[in-house]
């Protein structure tokens, strides 16, 4: 399922890539999301939070409706962190 079915730009997507070349960003990025589950992302509050977060990180400001596109994507994948075919999934899609 693609990113562009939930109305989450390409502009965006590139952004938020080249900003995650960073090193220091990564870590800050892997910190954010240690010890989520997949229950976690499968709760539109929790998602929401993380998301606001990882906008702060990578100080991407996003809109009331952009937020709102992701979170319903991310949701919609039903995402298992520990799962390494769900991860490997997301990779193909954002590569």
């Amino acid at each position: 399922m693609s990113y562009h079915k939930y109305g989450i730009s390409d502009d965006l997507v590139y952004r938020v890539k080249q900003k995650m070349k960073n090193p220091a960003t990564k870590e800050r990025m892997k910190r954010l999301l240690e010890g989520v589950t997949k229950y976690d992302l499968q709760n539109r509050a929790t998602v929401r939070r993380l998301l606001d977060q990882a906008s702060a990180i990578l100080q991407e400001p996003l809109t009331g409706q952009q937020k709102e596109n992701i979170v319903s994507f991310v949701i919609a994948q039903k995402i298992d962190p520990q799962n390494t075919l769900h991860l490997l999934r997301l990779w193909s899609m954002f590569r």
